[in-house]
């Protein structure tokens, strides 16, 4: 029984509570042209990409539909990093939520885009930060 294969990247864009999420087949998993993608991508309001995570799904001759047979790390660009103890040295009263949902989440550090919308989020173990 023959088995389909295809690789996908999916773009995260900042969104009013959630992600926005696109989409888009991908030739193998390779961050340069994965790169080039995002810049081609705009979601609602103007929101442009700052991460993207690759897949792979698969399907048999038998299978409804294809499942993820594999998935990769988050890869976030043209984001800054900051630790907890980098928030809380600047001691902003703008930075309060962010520091209480940092300890109460456990999250050590989180990244923070550099242009479009502003978003902030937890940068976990695995995740990678491209330059």
């Amino acid at each position: 029984m023959p088995t389909m294969t295809q690789h996908f990247v999916t773009f995260y864009s900042p969104g009013t509570f959630i992600a926005e999420e696109t989409t888009k087949p991908i030739d193998a998993w390779d961050t340069t042209i994965a790169l080039r993608m995002a810049a081609e991508v705009t979601e609602r309001h103007g929101a442009k990409p700052c991460a993207f995570a690759f897949t792979t799904r698969s399907r048999g001759d038998a299978d409804l539909d294809s499942k993820v047979v594999a998935r990769g790390a988050l890869h976030y660009f043209g984001v800054n990093v900051e630790t907890l103890a980098d928030i809380e040295a600047r001691s902003a009263p703008a930075d309060r939520t962010l520091i209480a949902n940092m300890r109460g989440n456990g999250y050590a550090r989180v990244v923070t885009t550099t242009s479009g919308w502003k978003a902030t989020m937890p940068l976990r173990d695995g995740d990678v930060v491209l330059p």
